[in-house]
């Protein structure tokens, strides 16, 4: 059952001491301030009145802030809705390629730089494969998550990616075996090496921070040393098997795209300092559990996830990048469906919300007849930035 506790209600009750015993940048500081006030008289809204009974009431503004909890359904339908028209009708690969756990401390304070490459690297491994095994190009959408179910850091990439490849001569569409698109143990060793690449020049660039415990390793003795270590590490590849149908595709990108790390239906309880959650756990067949943190400990743990401003989380490449349209056409018509790309009409946050929740949020709540019609702004209660 839902508890009604939500994030906003931690960070007002234990941010402010969260913040005196911790020093935050000021990206974190912006999240907490963000999902205090979302939806609340701080950022200012609107009155509504029924037009049938004068039933009245405030309707405040969303905070939009990327790592609010509350603000993401909305943003999901929107950039789903966009997705729809773009999927192949054919089916589609999951893959899911982590960062071994030796590296969560250098990333932590170098996000911008060592996310871009797990992207890079990622993406450079999958088109490779497209070409030497597909013989053409493939189309992939990549998805950053940095965290696990408890909240802890645990950098991944999942991929979805149509089953087939779009020969070289742009004639033929190469479709994939049913059950296999490429060999897991070849991807992560390809895999591995970019990745490792890439850090070494990232190191011998001095484009890395070292700080608190990765301050060792900006001696290049520690650094050779690291690498060393992760180079003989297995690193984790994972497929699973297709999705049946487009339909499914996008029910799964919805529930994986705009995620935040933790959603409020998953706070169970916060009083006493203490916040208890859900979690599935993943060693044990996804059985649904429950942990309890200190609240300090868990707004530690959410912090892990902010992203870094500007930062884009969901990434398409070959086929599927924005300055592939016109291959993405071709395949289109390859795979006898119209080349043209659907035009989709703008809908308004009342529509999105119908389609979401199934509830119309212009009916009264009072008299159930009535429908809520603006009638007044509401100021600002007080100066806001949400960036």
């Amino acid at each position: 059952a839902k508890s009604g506790v939500e994030l906003a209600d931690i960070f007002r009750a234990y941010g402010e001491a969260y913040r005196r015993n911790h020093p935050l940048p000021v990206s974190h500081l912006k999240v907490i301030e963000a999902v205090k006030h979302c939806r609340t008289a701080v950022l200012g809204g609107h009155i509504e009145r029924c037009d049938s009974c004068g039933f009245e009431r405030p309707a405040y503004n969303s905070c939009r802030n990327r790592h609010c909890p509350k603000c993401q359904s909305l943003a999901k339908l929107k950039w789903l809705d966009k997705q729809k028209s773009e999927i192949l009708p054919l089916g589609y690969f999951h893959l899911v390629f982590t960062l071994p756990h030796e590296l969560n401390g250098l990333i932590l304070t170098n996000k911008k730089i060592l996310l871009s490459h797990l992207f890079k690297a990622v993406g450079e491994t999958l088109v490779d494969f497209g070409h030497t095994r597909l013989g053409g190009q493939i189309g992939f959408i990549t998805v950053l998550h940095t965290w696990d179910q408890t909240l802890l850091d645990h950098f991944h990439l999942h991929c979805l990616v149509p089953a087939g490849a779009l020969s070289f001569d742009q004639k033929r569409w190469r479709p994939a075996r049913k059950n296999f698109l490429f060999p897991v143990k070849a991807l992560s060793v390809v895999f591995c090496g970019k990745f490792l690449d890439l850090l070494k020049s990232a190191f011998a660039q001095n484009k890395l921070l070292f700080v608190g415990q990765t301050a060792c390793l900006s001696d290049p003795v520690a650094f050779k040393v690291l690498i060393n270590v992760l180079r003989k590490k297995p690193w984790i590849v994972y497929a699973k098997k297709p999705f049946g149908s487009p339909e499914h595709v996008l029910d799964y990108l919805g529930r994986y795209t705009h995620r935040v790390a933790l959603s409020n239906d998953r706070i169970l309880s916060a009083h006493n300092a203490e916040v208890t959650f859900s979690y599935r756990d993943r060693k044990d067949q996804d059985r649904k559990k429950t942990m309890t943190l200190d609240a300090h400990e868990f707004i530690r743990r959410f912090l892990l996830h902010v992203i870094p401003k500007g930062f884009v989380r969901v990434r398409h490449f070959g086929l599927l990048a924005n300055r592939s349209k016109s291959l993405l056409a071709k395949c289109r018509q390859l795979l006898g469906v119209d080349p043209a790309l659907p035009d989709l009409p703008e809908k308004s946050v009342h529509e999105l919300m119908l389609q979401l929740t199934g509830i119309d949020i212009t009916r009264c709540p009072l008299c159930q007849k009535g429908t809520l019609v603006f009638l007044a702004n509401l100021p600002l209660s007080t100066p806001w930035d949400s960036s």
